[in-house]
Parts: C-alpha cells; structure tokens; sequence
C-alpha cells in the first residue's frame, strides 16, 4: 500500500500523523508525507520522505509579533477563510499531483488541511482525517459548506454533507477529553498519543542536556513551560513575566522557547532552570509535576496521557477550547496571557501543585489513554479501507 500523509500547517498538524507512519512503515506500508516547505526538513529528520504542497507558512526566526488577547471569532474565520478557502484551494490541485505521481492508493491528512480531503475524492481513493483540534468546538456545523462546495465544484467532484469523515477518522486524543458539544463523528477511532509510544528515539542533544540537569538538582518538583512551535514568536514578554514567576517557586524548570528562538533572549536564570529550543515532549512530561503552557493540542493531550496537570495560557487557534476543556474535567487552571504577572502565575503554578484534585483528575485521563489502542490499530483500519 501507498500512503501520502499530508498536512495544511506545521508541527501541531503534521506530528500527530508520526505514530501512523510509523506504523505503515513498520509493516511494510510505503509512506510519503508532503506539506509546507519549512516542515519538510523536519519530517526527513524523522525518516520519510516528504515533498512541497504548500500550506500555512511557518514565520521565519526573524519574525516576532507582538502579544494581543486571543480572539475566537478571528480563529473561526481563519478556519473558514483560510484553512477551507485560500490554503484549501492552494493545496487541492498540489496534492492532486502529488498522489497521482506517487500512486497514492489512500491519503491521510490533518483534520483541517480540507484541500487534501478533496483531492482524494477527486483522484478516486479513500482519505482518512487525523485530529489536531483536540477538544472540538472551532467547527460548527455549516460553517465550512460554502468554501468546501465551491472547491469541489472546481474540481469536478459532488459535494457531500460528509465530505470530511466518511472513511476514516483517528484521534490520537482521549475521547473523554473531547467537548461533548462537539463530538467526534461516527467514523472514529481513537488511539494512544504519541508520547506514550515506545519508540525509540533519535539521538538528541537536548535530551542528553535535561537528563544531565535533572541528575544535577535535588529532589524536586519539576515545571515545564512552553509556549509551542508557532505561538511562541508572538508572545511578547510573556516567557519572561512567567518564568520570573516560576523562578521564585521551589521548583526544577525546563523551558522550550521554540528552534526559531535564542535561549540568551531569556537572559540569565538562577540554576534551577534549564532553557533549551527544543526537546521532544517524552523526554520531559513524564517527569513533570507541572505543565505551564499555551494550550496547544498536542501539548495538553501529551501532558494529560502522562498525568500531568496544566495551567494555561492560550493564545490563540485552538488554545482557548483546549483550555475551557482543561478548566471543566478539573485538570488545571487557565490564566489571561495578556495580563498575567509573574506573582500571579507563581501562584496559580503552587495552587495547581499542591491541589491534589488536579493530578487526580489528569491521573483519569492518563488511565484512559494507555487504555487506547496502539497506533497498529490505526493501520489496520487503514487497510481494510484500502482492501
């Protein structure tokens, strides 16, 4: 079989499908990822091959916006305007032409890059969606209709209510996590998270340096902050307001800034904290005791599979959802990133902490997710939708 796994955005849209790749590979299964040219490095870094599509482009290391309050009716509409209207229609004929040279017999794309949905239907072959909105809620029915239709009517393919999911759709998210206002469709599996695989991992610098700094500190708690792969670069002073904050705790911090992000630009920090660009999610949660962080998908499923509890900061996309979510199941505690100081984030990061409550209710959610099928599951249910 011949997989082309395709993705509209960056590292919270294309990492999620690595578990599935994995898997396809693993059983013999050609696989060929094909997105934004600023990912496609990356996903070679990981072993497969990956060709230009097109896409969200991620902002160059030189870009810096500057922090404003998260707006959901703007995220909706880039949801409708620009991920099902210009990315959409941008990528449909890209990806078209890329599963026809590959022979593609099905696509596996992220949950919002609807252009490779349709070219799927237009090559003939099955698609299967991956979700990278964790907690729902951004899509509303109707709201992608007009901007869908038209792309099909374009290329020569019917219009359908259930365009999007009526194959396949994987959920490397815990379904009890999902809003039930916005439930996954019918077709839905659901499989474990990716930073509860047992894959082994590359070699990794970074790796080495957290394991080195956490042998080094005495026994106690650990806090990871992180602000994600996109939304660090627009994050005003908000790394600085809170680690400040999480400095004054008795606590062990690790911080990712994002690779596109100096360390240096934090400044000097007392010895209890450790500032890298980057390090992969199962070399620190699993040790935390504490997840501070924007709310991004993959950030608060991973941290939910390992029992972690959060507080969050959204930013904006999906963040403000995941964080509502978080809220409600009791797992952590949401604070204004526009507003906060660091006295009332070093707070809140001892309430979450020293409340019990709060790692017993992600402790749920971690039993739940190593529950969950392995990403084998996933395969096989590719299969038989290509048989």
């Amino acid at each position: 079989m011949r997989a082309l796994l395709s993705f509209a955005g960056g590292s919270g849209h294309a990492l999620p499908m690595m578990p599935i790749a994995r898997a396809l590979a693993g059983r013999g299964h050609e696989v060929l990822f094909t997105g934004q040219p600023a990912m496609l490095d990356q996903i070679r870094g990981a072993g497969f091959d990956a060709v230009d599509s097109g896409g969200s482009t991620l902002a160059a290391a030189t870009d810096r916006r500057v922090l404003v309050r998260a707006d959901r009716d703007a995220e909706v509409r880039v949801i409708r305007e620009s991920f099902a209207g210009g990315i959409a229609r941008e990528r449909a004929p890209k990806v078209l032409g890329v599963g026809e040279d590959f022979d593609a017999d099905i696509i596996i794309h992220d949950e919002i890059d609807f252009g490779a949905a349709v070219a799927a239907e237009r090559l003939g072959v099955p698609h299967a969606s991956v979700v990278v909105l964790a907690a729902g809620g951004m899509i509303t029915p109707g709201l992608l209709d007009e901007p869908l239709n038209r792309l099909c009517a374009e290329l020569g393919v019917s219009a359908r209510p259930d365009l999007l999911d009526r194959f396949l759709t994987l959920a490397p998210v815990m379904p009890s996590f999902r809003d039930p206002r916005s439930p996954f469709p019918p077709s839905t599996l659901a499989i474990r998270p990716d930073v509860l695989a047992d894959h082994q991992e590359r070699e990794d610098p970074a790796v080495d340096r957290v394991e080195a700094f956490l042998a080094a500190q005495p026994d106690r708690p650990l806090v990871y902050l992180t602000l994600g792969t996109v939304f660090h670069q627009e994050s005003g002073d908000l790394f600085t307001r809170v680690l400040t904050g999480l400095e004054r705790m008795a606590a062990n911090v690790v911080v990712t800034v994002g690779r596109e992000l100096d360390p240096a630009e934090l400044g000097v920090r007392n010895e209890r904290v450790l500032v890298e660009r980057f390090v992969a999610h199962r070399a620190v949660l699993p040790r935390a005791a504490l997840v501070v962080s924007h709310a991004g998908s993959g950030t608060v499923v991973s941290a939910l599979a390992c029992g972690v509890p959060l507080m969050l900061l959204p930013l904006g996309a999906d963040q403000p959802w995941n964080a509502d979510r978080c809220v409600a199941l009791g797992v952590g505690r949401m604070l204004d990133a526009l507003t906060v100081s660091p006295g009332e984030a070093a707070a809140a990061a001892e309430d979450v902490l020293r409340n019990a409550t709060y790692r017993a209710a992600a402790r749920v959610l971690s039993t739940e997710a190593e529950a969950l099928p392995r990403a084998d599951a996933a395969v096989g249910a590719i299969e038989q939708l290509v048989s």
